[in-house]
C-alpha cells in the first residue's frame, strides 16, 4: 500500500538568476511528523508555497493527498492546512468567534460550525478561555489558537511554518505535545518548518537538512547519526585511575586491535577512534593490563552535532525564502478570502 502522502519529484524554484530549491525530491508518509530543517534563506517557505500551488516550480513535480499542486491548488487546499509563524485574528472578537468565522470561510456547514469550533478549542486546550477575546491572548494561546483554526477545516495534513516563535519554553513544549499527540490520535500527517533544532527532535519522526536550497540529508535521527558515525568514524575515551606509564609501548598496542584507527593518550586519558563501536572490548583490554578505570565516554551525534557537520561552511543570510514568506501568506489570505 502506497501511504505517501507529500511528495516532491525533482523540484526546482527559480526566481530569475537565482535558484531557491535546487532539485528537491521528498516523500512524506501518512501519519508522520517531518521536520524541515535549515536557516532562515534556505528555501523552506518556497518549498512549502509549491506544495499548496501558490506557485509554480520552475522543473518537476509536487504531489500532495494524491492531487497535482500546480493543477489541483483547490483540491489540495481542501486537504492541507496551514499555519504561519505569526497567525492574526480580530483582536474586538472572542476567540470562539474568530473561530466561528474562520470555519464558515472554511466552508463548513452552518448547523455543525460552533459545535466544531468548540470542539477543536478543547483539543488544543483552550476551552475555558474561549470567550476571551483575542487582544487578551498571549503569544502561545494565540498560537494554539492558530492550530484550532488549522484544525476545524478537519485536515489531511498540516504545514506549521516557524510555529514556536515567540513562546516560552514551558508554552513550546505543550505546544510540540500537543502536536504529537493529534498525530498520533488523528493520524495527522504533519510539516514542521523550522530552524530550532531542539524543538524538530522532540517532535519529528523524520527529519530533512536543508541549505541553499537542496536536501543535504534525510532520515531519523539514528540514521543520520549512523550516517556521520560511518563518515567521521566511532570515538570512545576511557579515563584511568592513574597516568599512563608508557604511552609510547601502549600506543602502539592498542593501535592493533580491530577496528582501531587512531588512539590518542593524554596523562590519564585515552580516546579511541575506531571504524565501529568496540567500547566493550576496549575496556576489557584495560582491566586485563591492570588499569583501573574511572569513566568511559562513548560519543554520540545528537541533532546539535547532525546540523553543524551537514551546515559546516554553508550557512547563508540570503533573503529569498523571507520573499516568499510574505508573498505567500499575501497570495494565501487573498485566495482564501476568494473561496
Amino acid at each position: 500500500m502506497n501511504d505517501v502522502i507529500i511528495e516532491l519529484d525533482s523540484v526546482t524554484k527559480c526566481y530569475g538568476s537565482l535558484k531557491a530549491v535546487d532539485n528537491l525530491s521528498l516523500r512524506i508518509h501518512k501519519g508522520e511528523i517531518f521536520g524541515l530543517l535549515g536557516p532562515n534563506g534556505a528555501g523552506k517557505t518556497t518549498t512549502i508555497l509549491m506544495m499548496l500551488g501558490l506557485t509554480e516550480p520552475t522543473a518537476g513535480h509536487v504531489r500532495v493527498c494524491g492531487y497535482n499542486a500546480t493543477t489541483q491548488p483547490i483540491a489540495v487546499k481542501k486537504k492541507v492546512g496551514y499555519m504561519p509563524d505569526s497567525v492574526g485574528f480580530y483582536d474586538g472578537m472572542s476567540a470562539l468567534e474568530n473561530l466561528v468565522y474562520i470555519g464558515r470561510l472554511n466552508g463548513v456547514p452552518e448547523n455543525e460550525v460552533e459545535s466544531r469550533a468548540r470542539e477543536v478549542m478543547e483539543q488544543v486546550g483552550l476551552g475555558n478561555d474561549m470567550y476571551k477575546k483575542t487582544a487578551a491572548y498571549s503569544r502561545g494561546m494565540k498560537q494554539r489558537l492558530g492550530l484550532a483554526d488549522v484544525l476545524i477545516k478537519q485536515p489531511d495534513v498540516i504545514i506549521l511554518d516557524e510555529p514556536t516563535l515567540g513562546i516560552d519554553p514551558t508554552g513550546i513544549r505543550d505546544f510540540l505535545q500537543l502536536i504529537k499527540q493529534l498525530s498520533l490520535q488523528q493520524g495527522l500527517t504533519v510539516l514542521l518548518s523550522s530552524h530550532h533544532l531542539h524543538h524538530v527532535q522532540q517532535v519529528c519522526d523524520r527529519v530533512g537538512i536543508f541549505v541553499n536550497g537542496k536536501m543535504l540529508a534525510e532520515g531519523n535521527i539514528d540514521t543520520l547519526s549512523g550516517n556521520l558515525f560511518n563518515r567521521e568514524g566511532y570515538t570512545t575515551t576511557i579515563t584511568l585511575e592513574e597516568v599512563v606509564a608508557d604511552a609510547t609501548v601502549l600506543d602502539a598496542e592498542l593501535k592493533h586491535l580491530d577496528a582501531v584507527k587512531q588512539v590518542l593518550i593524554t596523562d590519564k586519558q585515552l580516546s579511541f577512534t575506531c571504524s565501529r563501536d568496540i567500547t566493550p572490548a576496549l575496556v576489557r583490554r584495560m582491566v586485563e593490563k591492570g588499569y583501573g578505570i574511572t569513566g568511559v565516554h562513548k560519543k554520540e551525534y545528537g541533532l546539535d552535532d547532525i546540523y553543524q557537520k551537514y551546515f559546516e561552511n554553508n550557512l547563508t543570510g540570503d533573503t529569498t525564502d523571507e520573499k516568499s514568506r510574505s508573498f505567500f501568506q499575501k497570495s494565501f489570505f487573498k485566495r482564501h478570502k476568494k473561496q
